[in-house]
């Protein structure tokens, strides 16, 4: 999947600027799902006007800078209702952590330990702002299909960061109670 497809469903809901897309999108509701930085939204925003999926109208602003307004058109829409409806292979998922875990052999327990520490850091924070998001639940009957195909997104980030979570916490104990290696064999 590319960025140019969050953008287009983002700018179905509704008429943006750049800005209005990394800082009220982007940064606040998509975060958890698809991170983008404000020089990779503005390409693919050219790259969907060359490509006539978009438009860009600019208001005039007398006190502040122009803003560039975008717009999906119709063969964005069309080319947006394709993709939706198009089966996503698996993501080529690549793990940095297990990569450095693989041969950790090399370092000391301690070592290690630090490493799975700042993992769990890093995940605790993610999986609490997850859990902050005001989204209604799934058993909840006035929630309108938008927010109900939301959950269901938000319910897996969450799932999933609360086992990886579980996963470093296995981890971290087995590592405890491991016997270091002699230090001749490490590097830390």
């Amino acid at each position: 999947m590319s960025l140019a497809y969050v953008i287009l469903g983002l700018l179905q809901q509704q008429e943006m600027t750049g800005y209005d897309l990394k800082t009220s999108c982007f940064d606040q509701c998509i975060a958890h799902l698809w991170p983008a930085d404000q020089a990779q939204i503005y390409r693919t925003l050219d790259k969907l006007v060359e490509q006539g999926w978009i438009t860009c109208t600019i208001e005039i602003q007398h006190d502040r800078p122009n803003r560039k307004v975008y717009s999906v058109t119709e063969p964005g829409k069309a080319e947006f209702a394709q993709w939706l409806e198009t089966y996503q292979p698996l993501p080529t998922v690549r793990e940095p952590l297990l990569i450095q875990l693989h041969f950790a052999d090399q370092l000391s327990n301690e070592a290690i330990i630090h490493l799975l520490e700042q993992q769990m850091a890093t995940r605790s924070k993610k999986l609490a702002e997850c859990e902050i998001i005001d989204l209604p639940s799934l058993s909840d009957e006035s929630a309108n299909r938008e927010q109900v195909m939301q959950r269901l997104v938000l319910e897996l980030v969450i799932r999933r960061e609360q086992t990886y979570i579980d996963w470093l916490k296995i981890a971290l104990n087995v590592i405890t109670h491991q016997k270091p290696y002699p230090s001749h064999y490490q590097i830390l």
